[in-house]
């Protein structure tokens, strides 16, 4: 029981400080989000299908994650407990990918339930996998954000990198169209003029892409943030 208290204790401590004390206020906007791109979706003319869920998903998905990520580093900074981090054996594995593990955790958890009510209200979808789906590409920006945060070592700076990156694939998605380097791709708007199991196989590339450079990303992060003397 005591054990529990405490891990209930770390996670409650984390969440406040990976959200910056504004966690609420993140759940009502992604949950805002959804509902506007719901609305948008049932008053369009367009046939709602799984491809429209995931659009639909990965919006509030990406946000659950876009300021944690970005600003968590800041956000230590301020509140001025980056020494103590520093004195932690293995901090880097303890603290910062320990929030890393939270704020994905509440990401998934989020992102499923609002599957779930896109299955029981809208359209039939599986939502565990399109939770899953939806939360790669949120994987990719989140860790891409947490490697730029240690190296820019700014929140805000951070941020308006990330949304430069976003916009210049996004301005390159109609060149990429179904390449498996396209990160906006969906996997359930299969083209009409391809054939589905190379389109299949398209997208398991495309994921498994972003996994790997997920991966790394959060490995080039936490090795950054062994250099002490850029924190303090």
């Amino acid at each position: 029981m005591q054990l529990w208290i405490t891990i209930k204790k770390l996670v409650q401590y984390n969440i406040k400080i990976i959200f910056g004390n504004k966690f609420l206020y993140f759940m009502l906007a992604a949950l805002g989000f959804f509902v506007i791109t719901v609305i948008a979706n049932l008053f369009g003319d367009d046939e709602i299908t799984e491809a429209s869920a995931y659009s639909m998903l990965i919006l509030p998905c990406v946000l659950l994650v876009f300021y944690p990520m970005c600003f968590g580093l800041q956000n230590d900074q301020d509140a001025k407990i980056v020494e103590i981090i520093f004195g932690i054996p293995n901090y880097s594995y303890k603290v910062w990918l320990l929030r890393l593990v939270i704020a994905y955790l509440i990401c998934f958890i989020v992102t499923f339930l609002l599957a779930v009510l896109t299955n029981w209200l809208i359209v039939s979808v599986p939502p565990l996998k399109l939770a899953l789906q939806t939360m790669v590409p949120a994987l990719f920006i989140g860790t891409l954000s947490f490697f730029l945060s240690t190296a820019i070592k700014n929140g805000n700076g951070t941020s308006v990198v990330i949304i430069i990156i976003a916009l210049v694939l996004f301005f390159m998605k109609g060149a990429l169209e179904t390449s498996q380097w396209n990160i906006y791709l969906n996997p359930y708007d299969v083209p009409l003029d391809k054939n589905p199991e190379i389109f299949l196989n398209t997208v398991f590339h495309n994921r498994l892409n972003m996994l790997i450079a997920s991966a790394l990303f959060i490995i080039f992060g936490l090795n950054n943030t062994r250099d002490r003397e850029k924190f303090i």
